[in-house]
């Protein structure tokens, strides 16, 4: 059984069985870790993709097709954009057709009439949308018409603004939300032939402006949605008309930049949030992003620390956390700037390293702001 980890791609699975294989999206390639027994320990057995920065991975589940975006920067020695193996991840090919941009930031994948459709959030800040498993891309150029995109920026240079995470409705899969960091947060109940801003949770105030990092639908509700921002976690229950805010560094919260947010299959009143203590501004001077997991046992409202095992305090930034689950049971992973690998098979009580010495896990630059400079 095969999940996969990275900073923007589909990093929650269910299987039948325990997973035995994780792919890894890091800054050169994708690395392929593997599980001897259940219960075992973990080895790297393979990279691939190498040149490739793999900022996002996603396996669709009605084929079994693995998807990759890259993210073109400094250190990438190979083209960007999408790229597809149909074999369990050995072979790749370069599936671009259609897509107007080199940076391919988020994928997800949907079923419409039985059939998988594949989603491509890109950078500059785009939607592209395939029928036929990769193969070609349409345009969905609305999403670039909605009112206020001349205030879309992302801090770091180029400061260009990418479309970072998408979800979708259960119920309806062409209703969508997709998060633009930093810009807005969209909505679209036509698969992306029109959209509109949900904006009721922005205030002035905001240290940073609608700074999107992850949205998601709660499983037993889907008008329920959980958002991490910039300026911390957010909470609807009225599909994302209003919002309220549950934890801010202001405040004294532990993660001031919250990204990755989880939910126990077996229970979604538990809830897994990774992130660092300030946001990536601060990273510059201090090379520390003082990163740790938190978790909840009731819906957000509350949140203790969950880092037992991992490196305290740590450095590097957690750029990927996922789940796969099982009957029975669970674990989380979670990727960091220094290429290292963690697991959690108790629910985030502890981590067990189980790679280490791969390169950054990392979107766009993130890790460059936690490079200390030789002396």
């Amino acid at each position: 059984m095969t999940a996969c980890l990275s900073p923007n791609g589909l990093n929650v699975y269910r299987e039948s069985e325990p997973v035995r294989r994780l792919l890894v999206g890091t800054l050169n390639g994708l690395a392929v870790l593997e599980r001897q027994a259940p219960g075992g320990g973990w080895k790297v057995s393979g990279r691939v993709l190498d040149g490739v920065h793999v900022s996002s991975l996603m396996i669709e589940p009605l084929r079994g097709g693995i998807f990759g975006g890259s993210h073109v920067t400094r250190d990438s020695t190979s083209p960007g954009g999408l790229y597809r193996s149909l074999d369990g991840g050995q072979t790749w090919e370069r599936r671009t057709n259609g897509i107007t941009t080199d940076h391919v930031f988020c994928l997800r994948s949907v079923q419409e009439n039985g059939q998988p459709v594949i989603y491509a959030g890109t950078e500059p800040a785009g939607l592209f949308r395939s029928e036929d498993y990769g193969d070609t891309w349409e345009d969905r150029p609305a999403l670039r018409t909605v009112p206020n995109t001349d205030k879309w920026m992302f801090p770091s240079p180029p400061h260009v603004a990418h479309v970072k995470t998408m979800a979708f409705d259960p119920r309806d899969p062409k209703i969508i939300y997709a998060g633009v960091e930093q810009g807005a947060l969209l909505k679209t109940t036509d698969g992306g032939q029109t959209w509109r801003e949900l904006e009721s949770f922005s205030r002035p105030e905001d240290r940073s402006y609608k700074d999107i990092h992850q949205i998601t639908i709660r499983p037993s509700n889907p008008d329920e949605l959980y958002m991490t921002t910039g300026p911390g976690l957010y909470h609807s229950t009225d599909g994302g008309e209003t919002w309220e805010h549950l934890t801010d560094s202001a405040g004294g919260f532990r993660v001031g930049y919250p990204d990755h947010l989880h939910y126990a299959p077996d229970d979604d009143r538990v809830m897994f949030m990774s992130g660092a203590s300030e946001d990536p501004g601060t990273w510059r001077q201090s090379h520390h992003a003082d990163a740790t997991v938190m978790r909840s046992d009731d819906g957000g409202r509350t949140w203790r620390q969950a880092g037992k095992g991992l490196p305290q305090p740590m450095r590097a930034n957690i750029e990927a956390m996922g789940l796969a689950s099982w009957p029975g049971g669970f674990a989380l992973f979670a990727g960091t700037t220094d290429g290292a690998v963690f697991c959690s098979e108790d629910g985030a009580e502890s981590w067990t390293e189980i790679a280490s010495g791969l390169p950054p896990v990392s979107k766009s630059r993130h890790y460059m702001n936690l490079q200390v400079a030789a002396a």
